[in-house]
Formats: C-alpha cells, structure tokens, sequence
C-alpha cells in the first residue's frame, strides 16, 4: 500500500472519541478512535483500488483495521464467488456488535443475490459460535424480511439455540423488525413459537419501542409479555 494503513488510522484517531467508542462496546479494547465516516471514507478507496491485496494483507489488531476490512468487502466489486470467499474469510474476525453489524448493512449486494447468498447463510445460522450467529440473524433482518422469505426467517429464527447475549439480543431485534414489516404473520408467531423467556420477552420490548408501532398496539403487545418466574435463592 502506498500508504500505510495502521499509520494513517493512528493520525486520524481522537481520544475523546475513543473513550466514546470504546464504552459502547464493552467486550474489546483495541478501539483507536476513528470515526466510521472518516473509516468509510478509506474503505471507499481501498475498494477502487487492489483491495485484493489489502484484504489478504491487512492487520487485526485494532477495531478500526478489521472494521475497514468489512466495509471494503462491501464496496468492491467483484463475482458472486468471489465476494462469498471474501465473506467467508471476514466472518471469522467477528468479535463484537459493531463490526458483525456494520458488515451486513453494507453487504448490500445481497439484494440481487438473494437466493445463494440465503443457501450461503444457513450455515452460520446453524453454527454454535456466537458471532458466526449473530451475523447471519442480522443479515436476514437486514435482506429478508419480505413476503417471500419472511416465513422461513421465522423458522429460522425459532430454531435457534445459544446463551449467548448478543445471539438472543439479535434474534429479538430481527423479530421486532419483523413485526413491524410483516405484522400479521408475525403476530403469528409471537403466539406460537418456542422461543425463550428472555428473546421473547426482549422482542416484545423492542418492538414496543419502535416508533412505527401505534400505542394501542404497543399496549397489546405489553400485555402479551411472560411472566418469568425467579429462581429461589438457598
């Protein structure tokens, strides 16, 4: 590279921001502080030019290099084949919401792939890893949440098991964005599924506080909340 990398997101780092940043994420401690505007920025010019190269080349130490990793990988262009390798390859350096996140919001050309990229993700919604997990959960909230697939994403959904906080939180954030694209069917649902207390419980919540929720149906969806009962203490 013509510039080195990890140098110039050190000259663009902010401490204030890092201190910001870094709270909102509370399971790493490798954030810089860079901001994601001033990230995507660079991910934009690394993807016009052998983004090849830096991807095989580029660095994971800190937030920021694997975060411009996964905006590069959603700027190129490339194959179908060629992008799902470079997926592949990027889903194992997930380690936190932000970066799972903002990898599959820019994955957009998952719109006119529909169909292989959603044979792509059935793996990681099967796999036993918490981030494998959470990315693919995100990228069906994100791609297909539609009248085609909106039943096999809550097949999808339902069939998940793991402990993991950001697994349930993100099967109950995909199901609230469910409801408010696809009510009836997922209303549906919400009344015969095999969820657990806590997933279904934060759905519920999560659709309650979604803006495009009238309040009489926020009230309805309150009363249809579990009761969990607590564990005694010895």
């Amino acid at each position: 590279m013509e510039i080195d990398i990890r140098t110039q997101l050190l000259s663009l780092a902010e401490p204030e921001y890092q201190k910001f940043s870094a709270a909102l994420i509370p399971n790493i401690t490798n954030v810089l502080g860079v901001r994601l505007p001033v990230l995507r920025k660079i991910a934009k010019q690394l993807a016009a030019g052998d983004w090849r190269t830096y991807l095989e080349t580029a660095d994971d130490e800190y937030f920021e290099e694997v975060m411009l990793q996964a905006m590069v990988i959603g700027h190129v262009q490339a194959d179908l084949d060629e992008l799902l390798k470079a997926i592949e390859a990027f889903v194992p350096k997930i380690d936190n919401w932000s970066v799972c996140d903002s990898f599959c919001a820019g994955l957009k050309y998952t719109k006119v792939h529909s169909e292989p990229m959603w044979a792509f993700l059935q793996p990681y919604l099967r796999s036993d890893q918490e981030y494998e997990i959470r990315f693919g959960v995100v990228m069906l909230l994100n791609f297909y949440l539609d009248e085609r697939y909106i039943d096999q994403v809550l097949s999808a959904l339902d069939q998940i098991r793991h402990e993991a906080y950001y697994v349930k939180m993100a099967v109950a954030w995909a199901i609230s964005m469910a409801y408010v694209k696809q009510p009836e069917v997922t209303m549906c649902y919400l009344k015969h599924n095999t969820l657990d207390d806590f997933t279904y419980n934060k759905a519920l919540q999560k659709i309650t506080e979604s803006y495009r929720v009238d309040p009489e149906t926020k009230q309805m969806i309150r009363s249809m909340k579990r009761k969990v009962k607590k564990q005694a203490t010895s």
